[in-house]
């Protein structure tokens, strides 16, 4: 069983910057797929960026040169620095982890909100 814990979130100006992190405990951090989500009311969650155990990532194009996902294995945590903030990156951010052979992201944290006033 992975556990995973969101922080960072919070309201920032248009334009701002937030770091969010995510502390992974159980299972073998190093060898998931991590990924961050992010759900804006009345929207579908859609997949931010993910970051597998190769060392490849993925962007969304909505958020491609203003985002950028790194981990940190030995500190069991994955990060989403998040610059050039605009209102619609309004949305629960959510970490997300996947074994490398599955399709489906398994295990995911409680959200954390991301606010960016006008």
């Amino acid at each position: 069983q992975v556990r995973l814990v969101e922080s960072g979130g919070g309201l920032v100006q248009a334009g701002g910057s937030l770091r969010l992190s995510c502390a992974a405990s159980g299972g073998t951090f190093s060898t998931y797929v991590m990924g961050w989500f992010r759900q804006a009311p009345g929207k579908q969650r859609e997949l931010v960026a993910d970051f597998t155990s190769g060392g490849s990532t993925y962007y969304a194009d909505s958020v491609k040169g203003r985002f950028t996902i790194s981990r940190d294995n030995a500190k069991n945590t994955v990060y989403l620095q998040m610059n050039s903030l605009k209102p619609e990156d309004t949305a629960v951010y959510y970490c997300a982890s996947r074994g490398r052979v599955q399709i489906q992201f398994t295990y995911w944290g409680q959200g954390t909100q991301v606010t960016v006033s006008s």
